[in-house]
Formats: C-alpha cells, structure tokens, sequence
C-alpha cells in the first residue's frame, strides 16, 4: 500500500474498495467508524454500511446499520438511512414497516426528502384504499416548496378527484400548480387541466338537459354532450344520449336532435 493510499480518508477508502467490487474490505472500514460512538463520520459511515451490506445481500444487518444512522439524527444521513428502510420494505411489500420509516423520514425533516416521503406515503395510502389520507399526502407533497414534486402531486391528485367526480376540485388543484410549475411540466398539466374542462362541460350539457330548455337549446346540449363523451372514452354514454334525443316524446325536440345527429352523415 503506497503513502498515498494510507493517508486516504476512510470514507473515501471504503468507496473506492466499494467500486471495485471489495464489498468485505469496505464493510470492515465502515463498521469501524460505526463503532465510534463519537466520530465525526459515524452517520455517513452507518448509511454508507446499510448501501454495502445490502449489496452483499445481509438484509437485516444492513437495516441495522441503517437505524444506526437514523438514531443520530443527523440532517442528511439519518434522512437518507429512513429512505433506505423505506425502499426495502416497499420492495419486500412491508406496507406498514415502509409507512413508519417514511414517517421517520418527515420526522427527519430534512427538506430535501420530505416531498418525496410525502409522495410515498400517497402511493402506500392508495395501495390501502385510504383515499382521505391519499388527499391529505398528496397536498402537502404540493405544499413541500418542491416545484417538480409538486407539479406530479398536483396530478396524481387531479386524477383522483377526476375518478371521484370532482373536476372542479382537478381543476383549482392544477391552476394552482401551473402558476410554480417547472416548464418541462407545464404541457402534461394542461392537458390535465383540459380533460377535468371536458368533464366540467359534460357535466353542465348535462344539467341542461336534464332541467328543460327549448327544443332548439336542449338539442344543442345533446349534441354536445354526445360529441364530448367520446373524448372521454364513453362512447357507450355517448350513444344512450343520442337515443335519448332521438327517441324524445318532444317531437321538436327529436327533429332537431335528428338534424343534429345526420349533420356529419
């Protein structure tokens, strides 16, 4: 071993044997700054442990590492430990294991890490069926000074008010979005915001259907309503109101409706 390579930090000494593929000699180098209860580097030596011992497929010893790292609280490695807990129960399916090591991860507080914990916790709450806590996760992912993030909570979200019939809902959530929104989200957050427009609009052809207007209005709303809903993919709604105007016991109304529906024939 050269001078050089014994003056070598032991962090860095454990990354290089790391890279080239000495998972044991970096393994040792690590656990030793572990063991130092007072060392400067225990927490970024606990982290990098868990990564390496992982790697070597001891599971469990690489979680204890991991909540070494965690216990000492430090900003960005006990951040990252939580993380790394988090990850492997998900992959193993331990939804209530990930829960609590993301919560650790907003217990942490760690800006950085706190939209994505916030995100995580939306997709086990939506594995759950919990769709209030699935809202609750999601809104603050949108409120976690994250633009990027933000802008990815803000459409899971719309598409969850879009399945539960609130495109009014979808739609402020997206105009609030759109005004931080990084540019490279911009184009996905208006075709969003457009489709909860097209729900928005079926919903009101439909009120004025269902209220009574004059047969030339009320044909008018039918045609549009039934133009508009395959754009949804409902083209089988989309035939019902057809029938619906076609087969109208308001004659005037049907004839206007059947001009309306022979007019591209």
């Amino acid at each position: 071993m050269t001078s050089s390579e014994l003056e070598t930090p032991p962090l860095d000494a454990a990354r290089r044997l790391a890279e080239r593929g000495d998972l044991d000699g970096a393994a040792a180098i690590l656990a030793e700054l572990v063991a130092d209860p007072h060392g400067p580097d225990r927490a970024q030596a606990a982290v990098g442990l868990a990564v390496v011992l992982e790697e070597r497929g001891d599971v469990e010893a690489a979680r204890a590492a991991a909540r070494t790292a965690l216990a000492t609280g430090h900003p960005e490695y006990a951040a990252q430990a939580a993380c790394h807990l988090a990850q492997g129960f998900e992959r193993e399916g331990r939804a209530e294991q990930a829960r609590a090591a993301w919560q650790a991860v907003l217990g942490v507080g760690t800006a950085a890490y706190v939209p994505l914990a916030h995100l995580a916790l939306a997709r086990l709450a939506t594995a759950a069926g919990n769709l209030d806590e699935v809202e609750q996760e999601l809104r603050a992912a949108m409120e976690s000074g994250d633009p990027g993030v933000g802008a990815r909570a803000a459409q899971e979200l719309a598409d969850l008010l879009l399945e539960h019939g609130e495109p009014g809902a979808a739609a402020d959530v997206l105009l609030d979005a759109l005004e931080e929104a990084p540019a490279e989200e911009v184009p996905g957050l208006r075709v969003q915001l457009g489709i909860a427009h097209l729900e928005l609009a079926c919903a009101e052809f439909a009120e004025s259907v269902e209220y009574g207007a004059d047969p030339q209005t009320s044909a008018l709303a039918i045609e549009l309503l039934a133009r508009t809903l395959p754009l949804r993919g409902r083209a089988d709604d989309a035939g019902r109101v057809w029938s619906y105007g076609l087969e109208h016991e308001d004659q005037t109304l049907a004839a206007e409706v059947r001009l309306r529906y022979h007019r591209d024939a």
